[in-house]
């Protein structure tokens, strides 16, 4: 058995994901679970999270061969808004359960970061089904957008989709700014467009399937102008969520990270283009890792006593027991 571990977890919408090691050594054991953690009345449930983690943890734990779990870093999608009752309850009851004498809770944006940038100033990008903008000067954490599909999101998948769904149906009626490359998919993917509505409206998830035709507008977006501009505007957008949250002094560090990059070309050319037009002083570089290797980094940092990243309630809270 080695000496004292750390644990560092992701929970996001498709689940939970969590990593246990020793610090100066990479993660020993791993394990993730499927079932999201539940929001309630105040938030994020501190109960549901906790019957997820538990068990979790304690197996990595054993296959890890650390004699405990001293430190516990955990990045939740819904922090910033919902954690009320993570940061009243969560470092108690992981206190009882597991031992952990210190904890840092965190925005899944601010693990982002830190997997993608580390403790260093600049701004990260977060872009997938939503989207959101994440900056520090290592003073303060700064964010922008990750208003959800119906007022924000603004570049996201969720956004091309229903921008590229928009052009499907003007094309449809006739209208000017359709796309018929567009309506041919849209009809491809959902059946008769005149049935979207209600096949939309009704539906829960509707930011994933608004962001499922995402990929369609980068398909078409070789051959369609109204494609390509759909993605140019996302850019645009994209670049605007960057400029709000970066340094503005210094030479700070541009990541982006999430699932939307797959898209390639079409779009990270234009967004490239327009970080540089928007941030000149920054410099862009690749992610070095994700969420998950930012809960590490900051359980590592905590574990030694070396974390420099600014606290904030509703950002990165820090507790110790």
């Amino acid at each position: 058995m080695t000496g004292a571990g750390y644990l560092a977890v992701d929970s996001g919408g498709s689940g939970l994901r969590i990593a246990v090691g020793v610090p100066g050594r990479a993660p020993a054991a791993g394990r993730e679970s499927r079932e999201p953690v539940r929001t309630g009345a105040r938030g994020i449930d501190p109960a549901h999270l906790l019957a997820e983690l538990v068990p979790l943890a304690r197996a990595a734990a054993t296959e890890a061969g650390v004699a405990g779990l001293d430190t516990a870093v955990v990045g939740a999608a819904g922090f910033a808004s919902l954690g009320d009752g993570l940061r009243d309850e969560l470092p108690g009851a992981l206190a009882r359960e597991l031992g952990v004498r210190r904890v840092a809770l965190a925005a899944d944006a601010v693990t982002a970061y830190v997997g993608a940038l580390g403790p260093r100033p600049g701004a990260v990008l977060a872009a997938g089904t939503g989207l959101i903008a994440v900056g520090t000067d290592l003073t303060r954490w700064r964010r922008a957008d990750g208003w959800g599909h119906l007022l924000g999101d603004c570049g996201s998948g969720a956004w091309i989709g229903r921008a590229g769904l928009e052009a499907a149906l003007r094309a449809h009626d006739g209208r000017d700014g359709g796309s018929a490359p567009l309506l041919a998919s849209a009809q491809e993917q959902f059946g008769p467009v005149r049935e979207l509505p209600g096949r939309l409206y009704p539906r829960t998830d509707r930011p994933a399937v608004l962001a499922s035709f995402a990929p369609h507008v980068a398909a078409c977006a070789a051959h369609d102008p109204v494609a390509a501009g759909i993605l140019r505007a996302a850019a645009r957008h994209m670049a605007d969520s960057a400029a709000a949250v970066c340094p503005a002094d210094g030479e700070p560090e541009v990541a982006l990270t999430g699932g939307l990059l797959k898209m390639g070309d079409p779009l990270l050319v234009p967004l490239r283009e327009e970080l540089a037009r928007r941030l000149p002083h920054a410099r862009q570089v690749p992610a070095e890792g994700d969420p998950l290797h930012g809960s590490v980094r900051i359980a590592t940092e905590l574990a030694t006593g070396r974390l420099t990243l600014p606290g904030e309630p509703r950002m990165l809270c820090v507790v110790i027991t």
